[in-house]
């Protein structure tokens, strides 16, 4: 696979969990409860408070700015500024978030849930995609080749 289907998958990825994040906003308190998102954040959410919503759209912001950057590294998109940095960092980011939330969770006392172990697997593969396509793509994200005119 090359880099750039790597983070295009990546991209598409983000893109496609900042649109769920939207959907768990109308999905209202079941859905924050079903996507692992505490049943502090559902109570609030029933109770018609902003707090669970403001989080939520700030993450799907999050998550449209990286796919964003996954578009622009794979020459979709204008290139973005701090484009080799900021992929490092998502990749990293997504990567620290797969292998440590569990061990985090443990250190806590908190039960292992099923949504801790299949959100941890689906983040690992975000962040490979990130990682190795952004690998694969490094002398031309360093030289601008491969990316549209602005």
């Amino acid at each position: 696979m090359s880099g750039k289907t790597l983070l295009i998958l990546g991209g598409g990825l983000s893109a496609i969990a900042a649109a769920l994040h939207l959907a768990i906003i109308v999905g209202g308190p079941t859905w924050y409860r079903f996507f692992g998102a505490g049943e502090p954040m559902a109570e609030m959410a029933a109770r018609g408070e902003s707090y669970p919503t403001i989080i939520t759209l700030c993450i799907a912001a999050v998550l449209t700015i990286w796919a964003a950057y996954a578009f622009s590294g794979a020459g979709l998109l204008p290139r973005l500024p701090l484009l080799r940095t900021a992929l490092i960092a998502i990749s990293t980011i997504y990567l620290l978030r797969a292998v440590l939330f569990i061990p985090f969770m443990a250190m806590i006392n908190t039960p292992i849930t099923p949504f801790a172990v299949w959100s941890s697997l689906i983040v690992l593969v975000y962040g490979l995609a990130y990682a190795i396509g952004t690998w694969l793509r490094w002398s031309m994200l360093s030289s601008g080749i491969g990316q549209p005119a602005s």
